[in-house]
């Protein structure tokens, strides 16, 4: 099938899948998409049963959409880059202790942790598989994910200091996550604990993956933002900033460094400049915003319709199901043991409000880029069943806790309101 096709269809099911929420279910977009989705695809499944061609044919769709690729290197530019520019800068400054603390000790904590726990899990259920990897589901399903939380948080109307280490957190830590992920992977497939990797090789990694993504987005910001200050052609400036996502993503690929923290630091920068009237004119402000609003609907658009279609991949037979289900209060126990830790670590230094603990873990929302990091595993790390409980845990945090964080929020008054 033509790429041209396969995107024709998925934005018809956008479309489609979208109106029936906005008409009807009326749930946050990337909720109610994810959803419909869902139930679509187990009609679908429904409907094979008596019409084999129709799940043959969504069969096929789905073969041909490469989910990792889409998402790690396609959508996930985009959608980090317009939630950077949406973040107030200076107001993450004052929040960048607990952000960096957070999105790096914080993962590896929960890292750990997971990887215990599902270890000890799956050998309650006579499912038992390496240690190794344990710790390589901990560390895909210990980054929060931004695109889930951002869109959320929109609704939600929390508290601005709050809603800043929750975003600040979650955009850094996918590049952090997406590191560690690479590292333990390796070590799994060594086979030998480490006797292949040394400290040495994982520390350069770190700080080449990381510390290259805050050089290069901190570059390609300056240039942008340079750029967009000589000119006052709102046409032009779109596509300046189109083309330093796009071509900055490439480029840090290229370099193999991180992506994802390229393009957060890229957008803050930028998205701090943009509200210089110095820098850009008013009219040109408005049209980057609102073209990167559109570019942030129409991503998660895609990327949580394919959550919801992707089910067909999944083998939900009856005892991964069961892990799946037991490793949630899991995932979550182990967050909040984390950011507990950290924050009393932290309190002689940063001030936190009430119920930071409870909110930032019941807000570490999970979505597409744990689902993307799963179905980059190899048949020899444990493939099906991790994916089984990936998906288990995606949908349960987005589904569950994505819908009840607004009246969490309000329980313990914590609106900005």
């Amino acid at each position: 099938m033509e790429l041209f096709h396969l995107i024709s269809i998925l934005i018809v099911f956008a479309s489609t899948f979208g109106y029936i929420n906005a008409r009807f279910i009326k749930l946050p977009t990337t909720i109610g998409l994810m959803l419909i989705s869902m139930i679509f695809s187990i009609g679908v499944l429904v409907l094979g049963k008596y019409f084999p061609t129709v799940i043959s044919y969504e069969n096929k769709l789905m073969a041909e959409l490469d989910f990792r690729d889409i998402v790690l290197n396609g959508i996930l530019s985009f959608l980090l880059f317009a939630g950077a520019l949406q973040v107030d800068l200076s107001q993450l400054r004052e929040q960048r202790l607990p952000v960096i603390v957070f999105s790096t000790l914080g993962v590896l904590i929960s890292t750990f942790l997971v990887s215990i726990l599902l270890y000890y899990a799956l050998a309650v259920l006579n499912l038992k598989i390496p240690y190794l990897h344990c710790l390589v589901f901990g560390a895909l399903i210990s980054p929060t994910d931004p695109v889930a939380i951002i869109g959320i948080l929109k609704k939600v109307g929390i508290i601005k200091s709050l809603e800043v280490k929750i975003v600040g957190e979650s955009l850094f830590n996918d590049g952090v996550g997406y590191v560690l992920f690479l590292t333990v992977l390796s070590l799994a497939q060594s086979g030998s604990g480490g006797g292949n990797i040394e400290f040495q090789e994982t520390a350069f990694l770190f700080l080449k993956e990381v510390g290259g993504g805050f050089l290069l987005g901190g570059i390609l910001g300056w240039i942008t933002y340079r750029a967009l200050s000589r000119i006052d052609d709102y046409q032009v400036e779109v596509m300046i900033t189109l083309a330093m996502v796009m071509g900055g993503y490439t480029l840090a690929d290229k370099l193999g460094i991180s992506g994802p923290i390229t393009m957060v630091v890229g957008g803050l920068i930028i998205g701090d400049k943009l509200g210089n009237k110095k820098v850009v004119s008013e009219q040109s402000e408005v049209y980057v915003n609102k073209f990167w609003d559109l570019m942030d609907v129409l991503f998660n658009a895609f990327l949580f319709l394919l959550i919801g279609l992707e089910i067909l991949i999944v083998d939900f037979n009856k005892t991964a199901l069961l892990a799946g289900l037991l490793i949630i209060p899991a995932v979550i126990i182990s967050r909040y043991i984390s950011l507990k830790a950290l924050i009393l670590l932290l309190r002689n230094w940063v001030p936190f409000e009430s119920k930071t603990t409870l909110i930032m873990t019941w807000g570490g929302l999970r979505g597409g880029i744990s689902i993307a990091m799963a179905l980059s595993l190899p048949e020899d790390i444990s493939r099906t069943l991790l994916i089984t409980i990936t998906y288990c845990i995606v949908i349960f945090s987005i589904l569950v806790q994505g819908l009840t964080l607004a009246p969490m929020v309000k329980k313990y008054h914590l609106n900005n309101t």
